[in-house]
């Protein structure tokens, strides 16, 4: 294949070849593709199974809220994750970084693995799962916005809506990876043997997957955007002391950069991503954990059915996710966030009626649609726009810290809430009601946004 020349910006002052965009992209899609089967494998764990092996001396409502809030846990891990591993992405590089989150999370995904049973030791079980789930999520943190931000700035600007897509299009295969494996553990196993050992087998086989993502990590270089910052030297970003010194001492052609840099009012850029980040947050965390478990529970299907439903949606991922990166690179990320949003708003109650209608084929239907228009159709967007948003010099951390904030406020505590509001109502229409108010916090946050496509990466200050 010919070794073509490709730049992060028009400025082209650090260059990349396809060889290395290409290895950044598959660097990026396999490692957020690990650190969504991670998290995918265990919120089907906690929907499915971990109720009755970690939590059996409650009902089973008690019981499935118990697993959902464990899951909420990993959550407030990834804020501590996001801000350590954000600071050091910044300040000295996205690489490093992506090695060690990618580390933290495979092994404690397979230690999961390994854990004894409620039955076997007691409430020692429980919480050993809660340690092992901080671990986790203080290294994916950092994962997925490091993932963002490496293939955002590798990416040529014309196509950077496509190719930061591809992180989204991991979330996609790991999230697809999670459910089938789960789907042929409930096809061939016995409820017997899913408890026994049967759940096991997907934590286990992520280690595998893990040596391979560190690999390749390990052979990647740097993100271009950082070694073209101004206030990079020799591979680590000047502190504000320093960058304050060098523009008082004159830094020739870059100062106008780094005082820019230095003056920018900080905080809006913030709130609007962490909008942006809400609706797709919200929505996963209702769509691809709670819905599963509230099929299984309530309504009269196969217990394949619900992860059946994801895998099919996550198939037509692979078609939704890159056009939408493609649309907004053509029109504009504004443009087609409301549009999605939107299209969100008007189907939550129709998609609902799918799913409750008692019909397997209507509930696959609307479980698809679920999951293509309002997760991974705003993920796909989300990816380019968050980078954009932000200066490269807090890029790292300000993106890692909306998207786990906004985890933790939506994704997190979405489904426990879910859960609550529908053993209370005896309905579902509390799931509707709630995709409708995620859906419409972003829409704000779009129509609030500057228009972000074709910005230049290497600037230092928010682009609001």
């Amino acid at each position: 294949m010919k070794d073509d020349t490709t730049t992060a910006e028009p400025s082209g002052a650090v260059r990349r070849t396809t060889r290395d965009l290409t290895k950044a992209a598959v660097s990026g899609w396999l490692g957020t593709a690990m650190e969504f089967m991670d998290f995918q494998l265990y919120s089907l764990a906690a929907a499915i199974v971990f109720n009755k092996i970690f939590f059996p001396d409650v009902s089973p409502a008690i019981g499935l809220i118990a697993a959902m809030a464990t899951y909420g846990v990993g959550y407030v891990a990834r804020l501590a994750g996001a801000v350590y591993f954000g600071r050091m992405g910044d300040r000295l590089g996205r690489k490093k970084v992506l090695t060690i989150t990618i580390l933290l999370m495979g092994a404690s995904t397979t230690l999961i693995g390994v854990l004894p049973t409620y039955a076997s030791i007691g409430i020692l079980a429980p919480v050993l799962l809660v340690v092992l789930r901080l671990a986790q999520g203080f290294g994916a943190g950092a994962e997925i916005a490091g993932a963002t931000v490496m293939l955002a700035e590798y990416a040529p600007t014309r196509r950077r809506g496509l190719i930061a897509s591809l992180v989204s299009l991991g979330t996609n295969s790991g999230t697809l990876a999670a459910s089938g494996v789960w789907a042929v553990l409930l096809a061939f196993l016995s409820e017997e043997q899913l408890l026994a050992w049967g759940w096991r087998v997907p934590f286990l086989l992520s280690f595998g997957l893990m040596l391979f993502a560190v690999w390749l990590r390990r052979n990647l270089r740097e993100s271009p955007v950082f070694e073209e910052r101004p206030d990079v030297v020799d591979g680590v970003a000047l502190t504000r002391h320093e960058v304050e010194s060098a523009l008082t001492e004159g830094t020739g052609g870059d100062a106008g950069l780094l005082e820019a840099g230095m003056r920018q009012r900080k905080g809006r850029a913030f709130f609007l991503a962490l909008a942006l980040r809400f609706g797709q947050a919200g929505n996963s965390g209702l769509v691809q954990t709670f819905l599963v478990g509230y099929i299984a529970a309530n309504l009269s299907t196969g217990r394949s059915v619900p992860t059946d439903a994801i895998v099919y949606g996550s198939l037509l991922g692979f078609l939704t996710v890159p056009a939408v990166g493609m649309l907004g690179d053509r029109f504009g990320r504004r443009t087609v966030y409301v549009a999605l949003t939107v299209l969100t708003v008007a189907l939550a109650f129709p998609v609902m009626l799918l799913i409750t209608s008692g019909s397997t084929p209507a509930l696959m239907l609307g479980m698809v649609l679920a999951l293509n228009i309002g997760v991974l159709g705003l993920f796909s967007l989300e990816s380019v726009t968050m980078a954009e948003l932000f200066g490269a010099r807090t890029r790292f951390t300000q993106l890692a810290l909306a998207k786990e904030i906004g985890g933790v406020l939506a994704t997190a505590v979405g489904p426990v809430l879910a859960a609550s509001l529908t053993a209370a109502t005896g309905s579902w229409w509390p799931i509707a009601a709630m995709l409708v108010v995620y859906s419409l916090i972003t829409l704000v946050g779009a129509l609030l946004s500057p228009e972000t496509r074709g910005r230049d990466l290497v600037r230092l200050e928010d682009a609001v």
